[in-house]
């Protein structure tokens, strides 16, 4: 396994804090940093027992994957590494115990520990480490001592805390530190590119509670359809050939989102940590393989998850707090030959909020610590210091249908410095018409001025086919690419222009029999000019082909 320079780097700043006389040490790294790797090259070196602690199932198991794997690159190394978790019981003679916190209750963590001489205490997530609970752990296995002869060794992509605890109150000093732009600098991880879009959401009343929203008042504000299906459309146009992450504020709003792509044509499915394991695993698989285009989540796929296929992240919940933005942000930014960039959906207000921090053990309030408490329970006077997120608003009637539309509500933004840039987002300078599960289309007007129209037909789980009438063009290997060759060859076909969202014909008042055509839909639709109108029509045409209401359109060969 060879590290990385600033891996071997973080590595020598373990060891020479600890020949300073530094026992509980801290790490901050970004995810996707590796600190798997990191902690398993120290237990490689380690020559006394090791316990290592973590909070979900997911980082137990890489954990155990990672290390063993360090383990066997030392031929005489005969240790072995051990689960503690449920009802799993680690055995007597592991040489390195993995431990979920949560098990290490008072009457486990004794006979768990019992008669193992720890000199390495490995803590991932370690901003956790506050939480009375787990301090407690902390002070049962000894590291408070003062003539306790070990090193506690945290590891954490955030410094911050909801509750605004300063990560102080456990450890000493941060050894060491790397930014999110300095990974993206070196090419350790993906770059951030982002889109923001503007909801009818009003977050004015939701109360703030630490430095982040109350949930239950949060998916009052949030899980309403209209916005449920601006989201949905957003992340059908905007991230066609990309796996997408959408992190939700509550189980139902997770289930409502995946439940609106879906009746898209976007295929779609929610986690939680409420599922029964196994089902989780399932889905998850599927949406590795791709059978699953999109994975709906609350907080369960904010730590411990590790897909480098997923290079999109909508953030669908509105947060105050920039320790949560990142990790969720992060699970898009490793490594694949998948996707150049990590493409970022954010659909609220955030520009307050700056995502390059330097990593700091002070409280994240005003400096001062909060009182003690559980992590859930923040102060109260720090709870009315707060003042709540204001989200510009746009009332919208329903979700946008077109391209040019889905523009008017975008602007790009660099999501590590929350930067916005008044330039829309450039998709295509062309008015394409989204179709939803059967693709696009593109209407301009011949040399003749007759009107004619591109089609793009999805083939397969990310390509399309190109049609120009009843001729077929070609076929592509995604959407994205389909559109830029169409954009490319249209002056061959007709007036450029003519395909522009401003083109005359398009804003003409309509004729009396285009009128009725389109009062004539289920449900009726209105339509102030002739571009509009044949939207409508074109997309109950679609719909009519997918549901099998009628004939498909002629073979075209």
């Amino acid at each position: 396994m060879k590290l990385r320079p600033y891996q071997r780097e973080a590595i020598e700043a373990v060891l020479d804090a600890r020949r300073r006389g530094v026992r509980r040490m801290l790490l901050a790294l970004p995810t996707g940093a590796g600190k798997t790797i990191i902690f398993s090259e120290l237990i490689r070196r380690a020559r006394h027992p090791v316990l290592v602690l973590a909070h979900r199932d997911e980082l137990l198991a890489q954990a155990r994957a990672k290390i063993e794997a360090a383990l066997r690159r030392n031929a005489n190394d005969r240790r072995t590494v051990s689960l503690e978790r449920g009802l799993r019981r680690a055995s007597r003679d592991a040489g390195v115990v993995v431990a979920s916190i949560r098990s290490l209750h008072e009457g486990r963590i004794g006979p768990a520990l019992a008669g193992r001489d720890l000199r390495l205490v490995i803590y991932d997530e370690c901003h956790h480490a506050v939480a009375d609970s787990n301090r407690r752990v902390l002070e049962q296995i000894g590291v408070f001592a003062p003539d306790w002869p070990g090193t506690l060794v945290g590891f954490t992509a955030t410094t911050r805390r909801a509750d605004g605890r300063g990560l102080g109150e456990v450890f000493e000093e941060i050894v060491y530190e790397r930014s999110l732009r300095e990974m993206i600098d070196d090419r350790y991880l993906r770059p951030l590119r982002g889109l923001r879009f503007s909801t009818a959401a009003d977050l004015s009343s939701v109360t703030v509670r630490g430095d982040d929203f109350d949930e239950d008042e949060l998916e009052e504000a949030v899980d309403v359809e209209s916005r449920n299906l601006l989201v949905a459309r957003a992340i059908q146009e905007c991230t066609r050939d990309r796996r997408t992450i959408a992190f939700c504020v509550t189980v139902r709003h997770a289930e409502n989102l995946a439940r609106s792509l879906r009746e898209l044509g976007v295929p779609a499915a929610m986690v939680c940590g409420e599922m029964p394991k196994p089902d989780r695993i399932r889905t998850l698989r599927r949406f590795a393989e791709g059978a699953l285009r999109v994975i709906t989540n609350v907080g369960v796929l904010t730590e411990g998850f590790d897909d480098p296929g997923v290079s999109a992240v909508a953030m669908v919940r509105p947060t105050r707090s920039v320790s949560m933005y990142l990790q969720c942000v992060g699970r898009g930014m490793r490594l694949s030959p998948d996707s150049e960039d990590c493409l970022v959906l954010d659909f609220v207000d955030l520009s307050a909020l700056d995502v390059v921090t330097s990593a700091t053990l002070d409280a994240a309030a005003k400096g001062q610590p909060a009182q003690a408490g559980e992590e859930t329970e923040p102060a109260q006077e720090e709870e009315e210091r707060q003042e709540p997120l204001q989200i510009p608003v746009e009332q919208l009637d329903e979700a946008p249908a077109t391209l040019a539309e889905i523009q008017d509500r975008l602007a790009k933004f660099d999501p590590l410095t929350m930067d916005q840039r008044d330039q829309t987002a450039a998709i295509s300078l062309n008015a394409w018409l989204s179709l939803g599960v059967a693709g696009m289309m593109l209407y301009f007007q011949s040399p003749a001025g007759e009107l004619s129209s591109f089609e793009l037909e999805p083939a397969g789980r990310t390509g399309a086919i190109a049609w120009l009438g009843d001729r077929r063009l070609g076929r592509f290997s995604t959407m994205a690419e389909a559109v830029q060759a169409v954009d490319e060859e249209l002056p061959k076909f007709g007036d450029p222009t003519s395909a522009r969202p401003d083109a005359p014909w398009r804003l003409a008042p309509v004729s009396d029999a285009l009128r009725v055509a389109v009062e004539q839909l289920q449900p009726p639709r209105l339509a102030p000019d002739v571009g509009t109108a044949l939207a409508h029509l074109a997309l109950a045409s679609a719909l009519e082909r997918i549901m099998g209401r009628r004939r498909p359109r002629p073979t075209r060969s």
